[in-house]
């Protein structure tokens, strides 16, 4: 895949967990191409460690294959934290492909499904068998566009996505209850859900698991959590604690 970028005039920056492989890597470019190794970095580092001051130059393209356990942090993490990124394809396994294409109100929707969407739009592009790969694995694979949105609809700033991503968190956490009931400790009782839900155009009935990233923003927009938690004093910044250390988990991108 880095040679297929390579070829194509691009400047790739790889981002790899292992050492063996992030060592590996620019030694098979050079095997197997002339300049494209000029065009080359990579990083032996943990995806969900990366920080856009640490890239010369800011990516605008993400193209990944993500193993299961790490797919919807990374491409979470990528999207927050890398603006400059505006497609993204990944290839994930075929049920997390399903979660993240999901509509609204179909048994596969869920938490990924709102949050990836919150930056863009999200399409399938098809299964990838088992057999292109070896060692054969038992799952099949499925690819994912995401375009980011070309004009902003709504606040991006890291506070407002961090509140949207909540109410999605309190409403998937009991997807089965209709959504003034979902969200009566958020607002502070029923009838206060019920408001501000009628104020967002949301009808009070509804499942959250029917509500689309739009009716999700719209009834934080409405509810005036948003203007309420931007005028309370925040805590003095405590200097953190050390952690004792902790074996790396396998990620890959």
């Amino acid at each position: 895949m880095t040679l297929a970028l390579l070829d194509r005039g691009a400047r790739v920056t790889a981002v790899e967990i292992d050492p063996v492989l992030a060592r590996q890597l620019p030694k098979t470019i050079a095997d197997h191409s002339h300049s494209e190794i000029n065009r080359l970095t990579v990083l032996n580092r943990d995806i969900l460690t990366l920080h856009k001051q640490e890239l010369e130059d800011q990516p605008t393209a993400l193209v990944a294959n993500l193993p299961y356990n790490v797919a919807v942090p990374a491409l979470l993490h990528l999207l927050a934290e890398f603006p400059s990124i505006r497609t993204v394809m990944v290839m994930v396994q075929a049920e997390v492909a399903e979660r993240l294409a999901a509509e609204p109100g179909g048994k596969d929707y869920g938490v990924p499904s709102v949050k990836v969407r919150f930056f863009g739009n999200v399409r399938r592009y098809g299964m990838v068998s088992p057999t292109v790969f070896w060692p054969i694995p038992r799952v099949y694979s499925g690819l994912v566009r995401i375009d980011r949105h070309e004009a902003t609809p709504w606040p991006t700033d890291p506070d407002f996505r961090s509140q949207v991503f909540e109410l999605i968190d309190v409403a998937f956490a009991q997807r089965r209850k209709t959504s003034r009931n979902a969200f009566a400790e958020w607002a502070g009782s029923g009838n206060e859900s019920a408001r501000r839900l009628l104020a967002a155009s949301i009808d009070p009935s509804r499942r959250g698991e029917t509500l689309s990233v739009a009716d999700f923003v719209r009834l934080l927009e409405r509810s005036g959590e948003r203007e309420a938690k931007a005028e309370t004093p925040q805590p003095e910044v405590q200097e953190p604690q050390p952690q004792p250390a902790q074996q790396p988990q396998f990620r890959v991108i």
